[in-house]
């Protein structure tokens, strides 16, 4: 295993990053390092490409809106339809899979309304209609990627997704900073809390809440999977009887394979998968075989399926809710 503090860094701080005036003092505290040996080390990981951000990831449809959309584009097209998508500040991640269904993405806003005025407009700009798939059931969600082959995957528990609740004008200012990351700075709170007008204690205040609440899933370093190594991503889609979606989404999730299990909705007939899940590896063939263990364990030979390998990462951010 990697000990260099770099490695810690992208590995043990995913979740549970210090919720204080001086985060990454307590980080260097830790790793036995200097604070500037911390701060170096995130630009550094930044500039490569290696994290998006250090910060607050959301929980999706607890804070504004979000759902996950397809659409199918002739492959000629495929280009300028994604360029013509990313343009829009509501798109978070775009990618292209193996699919007929072949471009996926995330579109998040700050309310019901404004998402589906969203993808009214996205289907204008993209000139063909699109699935939106909201999320209706979390299994596991964004817990952290641990890049040390250790599973550390916790009891899955169903949790249905109920609208979100309306945050007022101060707590959206915090959103919107939060969304962009955290400064690296050796006062990353004290900073934001200047930006919007807030003191440096309410802010950690409001950022703990969350967290108890669920409405930030996690706190801390966000990779990004590909730069570190992790360039076999498929997304696996099943068609389960309503009555054992629940079931099956619970014992995936448990699976060290699984990075992220959700129930989506049918859109019939042209999607008949309801369970989705995100299984991350180096290597294609890896993956694959990984699949068929997983449908072979757990009972789902017999069940219609899709796999859907990530071709090309058109966008890839953090959600804007604000």
């Amino acid at each position: 295993m990697n000990n260099t503090f770099e490695f810690r860094l992208l590995n043990e701080f995913q979740r549970d990053f210090p919720l204080c005036s001086a985060p990454f003092a307590e980080l260097a505290a830790r790793l036995g390092v200097a604070e500037k040996a911390v701060l170096g080390a995130l630009e550094k990981l930044r500039r490569e490409g290696k994290i998006s951000r250090v910060g607050a990831v959301f929980a999706p449809k607890r804070i504004g809106a979000s759902t996950l959309a397809a659409m199918a584009v002739p492959p000629e097209r495929l280009e300028a339809v994604a360029a013509a998508i990313n343009r829009f500040p509501e798109v978070n991640h775009n990618y292209e899979r193996e699919h007929r269904y072949n471009l996926w993405f995330v579109v998040t806003a700050g309310s019901e309304e404004r998402l589906q005025a969203s993808l009214d407009a996205i289907v204008q700009a993209a000139g063909y209609p699109l699935l939106a798939l909201p999320l209706l059931e979390e299994f596991h969600i964004d817990l952290g990627f641990p890049l040390d082959g250790q599973p550390g995957k916790q009891v899955a528990a169903a949790h249905r997704v109920a609208p979100a609740a309306p945050i007022d004008e101060a707590e959206r200012r915090l959103v919107s900073v939060l969304q962009e990351g955290l400064p690296l700075f050796i006062r990353p709170f004290a900073l934001i809390a200047e930006r919007i007008g807030a003191s440096e204690s309410e802010v950690l205040g409001r950022i703990g809440r969350w967290l108890e609440d669920g409405a930030i899933k996690r706190f801390g370093v966000v990779v990004r999977h590909r730069e570190l190594g992790y360039r076999a991503n498929a997304m696996v889609v099943h068609d389960i009887a309503d009555e054992r979606v629940g079931e099956i989404g619970r014992a995936l999730a448990e699976e060290p394979a699984v990075t992220l299990c959700y129930r989506r909705p049918r859109v019939l007939p042209e999607w008949p998968y309801n369970l989705f899940c995100m299984i991350h590896g180096r290597e294609r063939a890896e993956v694959e075989a990984t699949i068929a263990d997983l449908r072979r364990r757990h009972g789902l030979e017999d069940c219609q399926h899709d796999v859907l390998f990530s071709l090309t990462r058109y966008k890839q951010q953090g959600a804007h809710y604000a």
